[in-house]
């Protein structure tokens, strides 16, 4: 990998990360154009780390709403505020819900970094997907906003979240759809999917930075992945913010039609051998 390559793979993973387009299916077609072997452990972990630049930015820019959701759920543990608190009821909805992953993460480790990997289940998982999201955007009343949340909805919005680790599904758009399904309005379910990916995300990128560090070093090179990781920062910050307002006053439809056709796309190269699969 040159510099030049990883400064573009940093870029669609910090632009793709919040959107409901697949920022691991994205960077597992790009990276398949590149001429990389996308089952390779240093591809894989590549792909896994560049996301805790997506993360730090999603840190800092909801800094306020996390402080406050860290600080009341701590309040509860102590007694200091009642378990009613909406601070400290988030704090619980977060952990709650980002245990689903975790789990489901760890045990099917083995096919989520090989199998899945294939460019066909990508461009199905894409085009599939978004008949999920699809009915869920129009099926939402969006009756209920942030200080209607439970931990039943994060935990439903967890368990969704795990069929993002099939690539082209899309995280966020499992977590918005569920969401949605549950009647929340889109800015909050918006901001409960980026407060969602930040356990998942960081604790994925940690696992393969510790175990796959030898191959990363031997393949595609630490340098290349932590400039991938500033770049996949900056632009993630931007993308946070240009989703907010966007989802704020528009549908998911732009996002559905992007998925089927991109989609499309996939599973006729590799239908008619102009890429392979892996």
């Amino acid at each position: 990998m040159n510099i030049f390559e990883a400064i573009l793979l940093g870029a669609v993973e910090g632009f793709t990360e919040f959107l409901p387009i697949s920022s691991t299916g994205h960077l597992t077609i790009i990276e398949k154009l590149l001429g990389y072997r996308i089952d390779d452990p240093d591809i894989t972990a590549f792909t896994v780390i560049i996301q805790s630049g997506a993360v730090l930015a999603t840190i800092i820019f909801l800094r306020e709403t996390i402080i406050r959701m860290i600080v009341g759920f701590f309040a509860g543990l102590a007694g200091k505020r009642p378990k009613t608190d909406p601070d400290f009821r988030l704090g619980v909805a977060v952990i709650i819900g980002s245990i689903p992953i975790i789990i489901v993460g760890l045990l099917f480790q083995d096919a989520i970094e090989t199998t899945l990997r294939s460019l066909w289940f990508v461009g199905s998982a894409l085009i599939l997907f978004s008949g999920v999201m699809w009915f869920a955007d129009r099926a939402a009343t969006q009756r209920r906003h942030e200080a209607d949340i439970t931990w039943k909805d994060t935990l439903i919005m967890g368990l969704a979240q795990c069929a993002a680790l099939v690539p082209g599904v899309s995280r966020s758009g499992a977590t918005m759809s569920a969401g949605l399904l549950r009647d929340i309005d889109r800015v909050t379910i918006t901001k409960l999917s980026f407060l969602l990916s930040i356990p998942a995300l960081t604790g994925a990128s940690i696992l393969q930075g510790v175990t796959e560090y030898d191959r990363i070093s031997g393949g595609v090179g630490w340098a290349n992945t932590i400039v991938a990781t500033l770049v996949s920062f900056v632009v993630g910050y931007a993308s946070v913010s240009w989703l907010l307002k966007f989802i704020a006053k528009h549908s998911y439809t732009v996002f559905i039609v992007y998925r089927v056709v991109l989609g499309t796309i996939v599973l006729l190269l590799v239908g008619t051998g102009v890429i392979s699969a892996t």
